[in-house]
């Protein structure tokens, strides 16, 4: 199978041109640990690299993945709660000072959820998909009813829903929420067009996402 032989090839490039040109930033990062003072929370497509689409450097961005970059509401249950963990390290052990969400044009999370796809599916068949996306459920009950449940202008219209149902879960977190009341802490909201090559982000005045020079 040649895939891995091709991520070799780009470690190699890695390792003959970036890793000397960023030497010092690594070094630094050893040194003094990381310290960045933004996390992004997106989504797992391989189409939406925030390092790549920000253009950072080592140590500046603090990042978590997930299909549809989706944060669920503070809950105490029993289970495993990986972006849960992530926003807490990032939030009270590193201290960030901002929390993007950032979804993406063309989401396949985002498509699942408002046709409910999955709603049927065995695990290994979709099934875990759909217990995730299922966070949308909620918001995805007023784009359908305006937009239906098919074609890209609700699609889209979920895409953003999406953005906002985590802003609003981030805002469960009770230490958040504190953060933010104080000043503390920043919550914005962005969409990246894949098609465009364009951000959009979320205007706290208009609640639209308008378009980044």
């Amino acid at each position: 199978m040649p895939e891995y032989t091709e991520l070799l090839k780009g470690y190699r490039r890695f390792r003959e041109d970036t890793y000397p040109r960023q030497k010092a930033r690594f070094d630094e990062t050893v040194a003094e640990g990381q310290h960045p003072k933004l996390m992004i929370i997106a989504c797992s497509d391989s189409r939406v690299d925030p390092a790549q689409i920000f253009d950072v450097d080592p140590g500046d961005i603090f990042v978590v993945r997930n299909v549809a970059a989706l944060v669920p509401p503070f809950e105490t249950s029993p289970g495993q709660h990986g972006v849960s963990a992530a926003v807490e390290f990032a939030v009270q052990m590193l201290g960030v000072r901002q929390i993007l969400v950032m979804g993406h044009g063309r989401c396949g999370g985002c498509k699942a959820a408002l046709a409910q796809s999955f709603d049927e599916a065995d695990p290994g068949e979709g099934a875990f998909v759909a217990k995730w996306v299922s966070l949308l459920k909620e918001a995805r009950e007023p784009v359908a009813r305006k937009h239906g449940t098919t074609g890209r202008k609700a699609e889209l219209a979920m895409e953003f829903a999406a953005i906002r149902a985590s802003l609003k879960n981030l805002r469960t977190f009770p230490w958040v929420a504190e953060k933010e009341a104080a000043g503390e802490l920043k919550l914005r909201g962005a969409h990246f067009s894949i098609v465009e090559g364009v951000l959009y982000s979320l205007d706290e005045e208009t609640g639209e996402f308008l378009p980044e020079d």
